[in-house]
Formats: C-alpha cells, structure tokens, sequence
C-alpha cells in the first residue's frame, strides 16, 4: 500500500511522463520553442501576450472515493477500540490536461502529443514509477525537497496498478469547472486515474488460526464439525439484556444487576467488568448457575470498591464453563452506566458577601479520576469542578448565580447522571434526599 505521498506520487509520475514523452518526439523542432511541462492550478498560469509560455499543464482538480475498494478490510477495530486492521484510503483522481501556445496552433500541438502519450500508457508499470520518483540518473541531492520526499511515497508497491482512462466532460461540465477555477479557458482533455491505496502502518491485532472445527472424538480423532440447531437462538452464551433496579437507567454501587440472556448455565461462572479508563478488568465469581437464562451479580460498595469502580459507562460480560464442556466460554459485553451516590449531609455550600456566588462543596461515591468529565447542575444551572487534578471523592463547584432555598442537585461524570428520580413509586418522583439547603 502507499502512503499519504502517492497523491502527489502519482501527478510527479504522470509530469516525468508527459515531459519524456516530448522530449523523445523532439517537440521543441516542432514549435521552434521550448516547452514546459507543469502542475499547477490554471488561475496562476500566465496567459497574457507578453508572459504567455507554449507548455503542457496537469492538474489534478478532485479525489474521489473509489467505489470497488471502499468496503474493503472493514470494519478496522474491534467492540473494545483495539485496531483490528489498516483498512486503505482507496481514491481516484481527476485531472485536466491542458495546453498553452505562445503562437498559433502551439497549443494544438501539445495537447495531441499529450493525450497520445497517456494513450499510449493505460498503465503506469512499477519500474516506471520507481524511476520516475527516484529522479532516475539525477542525483536526489539536487532535487527539490518536495520532489526528494515523494520517493517514500511507496507507489510503486501497491498492490493494484494505476490506470490512466480518458474521461468525456459535458460542455456544462466543463464551463462549471474552469468557472470554478476562474481562470481562462484553453484546450482541455480529462483523464481519471485509478486506484491510489493510502494505508496507515499501525501495529493490528489477528487472531489466532483455527485448529479444530469443535472438539475432537477421542477414538476416531475426527473433529466434531460445525453443528446444525432448529432454532434462530444461538447455541453458545449471550448477555441480551442487564435489569437494573427500581426501573432506573443507571446502577449504583451495592445494587444487583441481574443479567438476561440464554445458554448462561453453568460453573466457574465470572462477571468481567470493563471500564474505559481502567488497565485491567474487575472479576466478580459468581460460582454456580443453573438457570439458563439470567443470573444476578451483586456489585460492592466497600471503601475498595469506592476506589477501584469509577462512575460512568461500563460493559460487563460472563465468562462460564457450559455443562459438559471443559474449556471457557465468553459473552458478549453488554454496556450499562455507574451512577454517582450524592452524600449531601457530608456537602455544604457557602454564600460570597460580594459577589454573591455560591461556592459547593460537594461529596460522593465512588471516586471519579483526573480526565473524567464531570458536571453539577443546581437549581437548574450548571458548573465545571474546581482543581480536579487528582482521583477524589469531593469535589468544589462555583456557581456565579444560584437561587437561596431548597436546590435539587445532579452530579454528571461522563454521561452517568446521580439518580434524582425514584422509579420505584409511581408515577415516578423526585427524590427528597438529593436536594440541598443554599444559604442566602
């Protein structure tokens, strides 16, 4: 695959071929002038009467998705964020071949040569590529530095060639273009070029080959082969659903989450809890279960657990052995949001006699770590922690204008709110334990 320098790559290829090509028909005795082969955009070519030049311009005017390789190598990362694979940046490139004469019929005659060269040259061979940007016989010492770095382009390498195909422009489409443009029509032929592959060169993660298709017969050897089943559930465990209590949205910790799902039966039965900000899982045993489809794990809420689980979004998944089999099994991760638990007594607010803002000491469980967004909403209005730079459990918050009385609060980290409605009555209500008195 090429790198982000094959863009660039494949006009210096295309210009080193165009200027050959003229060169070796000996187009200077042909115009009885010399003749330039560019690049550059048309609005900044010269083409007045005293500065106008006989020469050959390639301008690339768009990149476009190629629709074959679009799809190709997806998706790149797995349900955990880790890169599975370099999926490539498949473009094609759309360029004008444009033609300028300092006299009569000058411009006639390089835009003939011209498209007889790309004519004549469908496919840009690796041998030509490699020449082409290594300068050939020039030493890269002299070279322009911009020139010098396309060598690492890699063009060469990619595992499909490049392709050169005239294109038919409509006049609408062409007089649109140049609009665009804004400079002054001359004689004009496109080409769309295909297919330039940018990989990034990223460590990915593969998994390991196969063995065995299912276990092996201990007497024959065979293996067991894929199984047929009449029915659309799964034959292997799958977490499909997580009931928090009282209805809520989020869980806090000492609550129990019960698990639904199907084939969960089983021993050695473990309850992995992932969190994105934590370097290894949290396993929780749960032993034994012979209900196949839910189980309920019980979540801690020690001073361990305060330190270790931090609010926010979680996934958790089951790992269990299935009655008669030996090895472990593993479901999907399911993802279900840690709710902080508000300790308003422990918190208090203070009044400023100037300026009247309200400064909120505010304390909580669990802990909340440093790069954790982390909001509070009073009274209706909102504030960002003061100093938060280490892993706390209390945290100020200055609000510049907040009501005196009686003040509903709702602390946020990363999108886990605290939980201020109680679900468990209906229809559902505030909950009296999370407001606080604001001093006037």
């Amino acid at each position: 695959m090429s790198s982000p320098l094959a863009i660039a790559a494949v006009t210096a290829v295309l210009r080193d071929l165009l200027n050959e090509g003229l060169i070796n028909n000996n187009i200077t005795g042909s115009v009885g002038s010399n003749v330039d082969v560019t690049t550059l955009p048309p609005d900044v070519i010269p083409v007045d009467t005293t500065n106008a030049r006989t020469q050959l311009n390639i301008f690339m005017h768009q990149a476009t998705p190629n629709a074959g390789w679009r799809n190709a190598a997806l998706p790149s990362r797995d349900e955990r964020g880790s890169r599975l694979t370099n999926p490539p940046l498949a473009l094609d490139l759309h360029y004008l071949l444009t033609a300028y004469g300092a006299s009569d019929l000058h411009s006639e005659i390089l835009l003939g040569y011209g498209m007889h060269l790309l004519h004549e040259t469908p496919v840009l061979g690796r041998l030509a590529v490699r020449t082409a940007l290594s300068g050939g016989a020039v030493p890269g010492s002299i070279l322009p530095p911009a020139f010098q770095a396309l060598s690492a382009a890699d063009l060469a390498d990619q595992v499909e060639q490049i392709k050169i195909s005239p294109m038919t422009l409509s006049t609408e489409e062409m007089s649109k273009l140049w609009s665009a443009m804004q400079a002054h029509y001359r004689p004009t032929a496109a080409y769309h070029v295909s297919v330039v592959l940018i990989e990034a060169q990223r460590a990915t993660r593969n998994a390991l080959p196969v063995l065995t298709r299912g276990p092996r017969d201990p007497v024959s050897g065979r293996e067991r082969g894929v199984e047929a089943t009449a029915s659309l559930i799964p034959p292997y465990p799958l977490l499909t659903e997580i009931e928090l209590p009282n209805h809520q949205i989020a869980a806090r910790l000492g609550d129990t989450l019960t698990l639904h799902g199907h084939h969960l039966e089983g021993s050695n039965i473990v309850a992995r809890f992932e969190h994105p900000r934590l370097a290894a899982p949290i396993d929780i045993n749960l032993g034994n279960n012979v209900n196949e489809t839910r189980l309920s794990v019980a979540l801690p809420n020690n001073a361990p657990a305060q330190l270790a689980w931090p609010p926010g979004a979680w996934g958790v998944s089951v790992l269990l052995q299935r009655p008669g089999e030996t090895e472990t099994r593993s479901t999907n991760a399911s993802p279900w949001l840690l709710a902080p638990r508000l300790d308003i007594p422990a918190s208090n607010a203070v009044r400023d006699a100037g300026s009247g803002a309200v400064t909120l000491a505010l304390v909580f469980t669990p802990q909340v770590r440093p790069g954790q967004r982390v909001t509070l909403n009073a009274g209706g209005r909102e504030a960002l922690p003061i100093n938060f730079t280490s892993q706390t459990g209390s945290l100020s918050f200055r609000f510049p204008v907040l009501a005196a009385g009686q003040q509903w609060l709702r602390l946020n980290v990363d999108g886990a709110d605290s939980l201020l409605v109680n679900r468990a009555v209906t229809p559902p209500a505030f909950d009296t334990t999370q407001r606080m008195n604001i001093p006037a």
